[in-house]
């Protein structure tokens, strides 16, 4: 698993948050067609976790952007499987990034893997 490579801000990041239901039908293969956010004009990344709550922050780099992934054909039928079907509940929320900055360890010659 890695982190998304963002440009320097600013951008935009997706924040959906959500709880599943038991019903899990087609979940998984409508999950890896949503892969075709990458080929969207202005994406820059994603990252994603689930346990009791899932987390997918998606990183873009307008608002147009964002509105022209929210309209697409199969991701609008995704959204629909999802609200009557995969998730009990969730939230999306927007957010411009205004500043950024990471750490990554390097591993030394003397570190043991």
């Amino acid at each position: 698993m890695s982190l998304a490579q963002t440009p320097e801000p600013p951008y935009y990041a997706v924040i959906f948050t959500s709880i599943r239901t038991d019903l899990s039908e087609g979940y998984d293969e409508t999950a890896q067609r949503m892969e075709l956010a990458v080929t969207m004009p202005g994406f820059l990344g994603v990252e994603s976790a689930r346990n009791d709550v899932g987390i997918t922050v998606s990183y873009w780099r307008t608002l147009d952007d964002i509105a022209c992934w929210r309209e697409h054909a199969e991701h609008r039928l995704a959204q629909q499987m999802s609200r009557s079907t995969w998730y009990s509940s969730y939230t999306t929320r927007i957010c411009r990034v205004e500043r950024a900055y990471s750490h990554k360890k390097t591993q030394h010659p003397e570190d043991k893997p």
